[in-house]
């Protein structure tokens, strides 16, 4: 039996911040909500995302705080159109986050764009939609 995921854990520097770009700009649902820890219900199956102070998450790993630019990751959302895709994005960067990338045209015919929450992770937004 394969181990299953039950969340993504994002370290943020601002929690408070954090909170509100993911709960009002992208509108997902909070599970728990303590003082040092939130999570986000993504849908019925899906893994939870979890935001913890950065500084805690890296004392609980054992590891350095220190690090920026590209971490390796970046996280996708695809909703029904190219529609949605812009619509996605202007709430990102109205709650607090940047575009990376301006939505385009893709080369396979799809339609997408990056933009970055408040602490620096990407998120691809797509639709194969025409």
């Amino acid at each position: 039996m394969s181990p299953q995921v039950s969340a993504i854990m994002l370290g943020v520097e601002d929690l408070a911040r954090a909170k509100k770009f993911y709960a009002e700009g992208l509108g997902f649902t909070i599970d728990k909500d303590t003082r040092n820890f939130v999570s986000f219900s993504l849908g019925e199956g899906s893994p939870q995302l979890a935001l913890y102070e950065w500084e805690a998450a890296a004392r609980d790993a054992g590891v350095s705080a220190e690090g920026s630019g590209f971490r390796g990751a970046s996280f996708h959302i695809n909703p029904d159109s190219r529609e949605l895709v812009d619509e996605t994005i202007r709430n990102a960067v109205a709650a607090g986050g940047s575009v990376v990338k301006e939505a385009a045209a893709a080369r396979w015919g799809g339609y997408y764009g990056y933009f970055s929450d408040p602490d620096g992770y990407l998120w691809k937004v797509t639709t194969s939609a025409s």
